[in-house]
């Protein structure tokens, strides 16, 4: 009784002020496909099920302009107490079933109810979207340890097919970040385009030898029931091929789309993250420890709660374990002009955002291209544009 008395409190008290509330954004924003799909049939305006999109590219980068950034953090001594509060868990426990109820109705509509591959089209990115966050909190349950947290980023990832992240992040990404060895990590001078051919098989790759070597270790076969990876694709399997048995195999190619559709948000979000950034390795040719500084970082208020945080993505590599809430601001992160949704805008034109972004990389790291993660393909370009900036070796 005193364990529920002292859960009911915590919910009820405010640790965090009132952001504490606005946290319900993060379990709201993915029913925006079943809200478009609402609307469009109240009113029979068949252009509103692009509301997503434009809620997600339009509305969102507007909304961090006007609003801005917060870099308040937590103070310290509440940090235990924001870390043990049950209510910020169970947000990250409700959206789970949520994601798989968002796919099914949505998909349900594409197949029954669009009149148009163009609706169809639109509907099925927005569920995309969908699918992209649901990965998002993939990442945040799959650092956590206890065993619930670990099953749900199971399921969460199962959504759109992407059971191999969580070890491939945990073990592979957070170790080789912002080093020219980790395909997740984006170089100066390289595209989205050029990057998504680079993270997503190396991805699945780095992803299936890590599992394999985990269960190496404990004497079990890569192709067993105890391998993560399979268990999650089984979960995708099992639902989306539960949707084709139910919708027929018009949905397949619907499904495959978005499913491709959330891969490609991801790789997309990672591309920011890590954009030209490096760690480098003493003359012992051991990796520097990873730090803010290894992470670009957003404070944009409306995102950040749209997201759990994930923009705070400094503190988040330099301190996994952290949850979401309590996820801080350091000033010597490199800080992102807007928000991830407006910086994924701007990765779509190659030119654009190299022009936003290299002046600000090169400002981090003083000008010094030999600090900075160079694509191999522009790395005579950028040393021929920049070389005056750059300090000799």
């Amino acid at each position: 009784m005193n364990t529920l008395v002292s859960q009911l409190w915590a919910l009820a008290r405010p640790v965090d002020g009132a952001r504490r509330w606005s946290w319900c954004l993060s379990v709201a924003v993915p029913l925006l496909p079943i809200l478009a799909i609402g609307l469009a049939e109240a009113t029979g305006l068949r252009a509103l099920l692009a509301m997503p999109l434009a809620v997600m590219y339009l509305l969102i980068p507007a909304l961090d302009a006007w609003i801005g950034t917060d870099s308040r953090n937590p103070a310290e001594d509440v940090v235990p107490a924001l870390e043990r509060d049950p209510y910020y868990r169970s947000l990250t426990f409700v959206v789970v079933p949520l994601h798989f109820a968002v796919l099914a109705g949505g998909m349900a509509y594409v197949v029954l109810a669009t009149h148009t591959v163009l609706e169809a089209l639109l509907l099925t990115i927005s569920l995309g979207f969908a699918g992209g966050l649901a990965i998002n909190v993939g990442h945040e349950l799959g650092h956590k340890h206890t065993g619930i947290e670990k099953r749900l980023a199971q399921l969460a990832l199962a959504i759109a097919g992407y059971g191999h992240f969580r070890i491939e992040h945990n073990v592979g990404h957070h170790a080789a970040v912002a080093t020219p060895e980790d395909h997740a990590s984006a170089r100066m001078g390289e595209s989205v385009y050029r990057f998504v051919r680079r993270e997503i098989p190396g991805g699945l790759r780095r992803g299936w030898r890590l599992e394999k070597a985990r269960l190496a270790r404990r004497g079990r076969r890569p192709w067993s029931p105890d391998n993560e990876i399979l268990q999650s694709w089984a979960v995708t399997i099992l639902f989306q091929g539960a949707l084709v048995a139910w919708l027929g195999l018009a949905a397949l190619p619907w499904l495959l789309l978005h499913n491709a559709w959330a891969w490609f948000l991801l790789t997309a979000v990672n591309y920011i993250e890590h954009y030209g950034l490096l760690r480098r390795r003493g003359a012992d040719g051991r990796l520097e420890p990873c730090r803010p500084h290894h992470s670009w970082n957003s404070n944009h208020v409306v995102s950040n709660l749209l997201l759990f945080h994930l923009q705070r993505h400094s503190d988040h590599h330099a301190h996994a374990d952290r949850r979401y809430q309590s996820l801080r601001h350091f000033p010597e992160a490199p800080q992102l002009p807007t928000g991830y949704m407006g910086m994924i805008m701007l990765a779509y034109l190659p030119s654009v955002y190299f022009r936003m972004m290299d002046p600000r990389l090169l400002a981090q790291v003083g000008g010094d291209l030999d600090r900075v993660n160079l694509y191999p393909g522009s790395e005579g370009e950028l040393r021929r544009r920049y070389g005056s900036a750059a300090s000799p070796k």
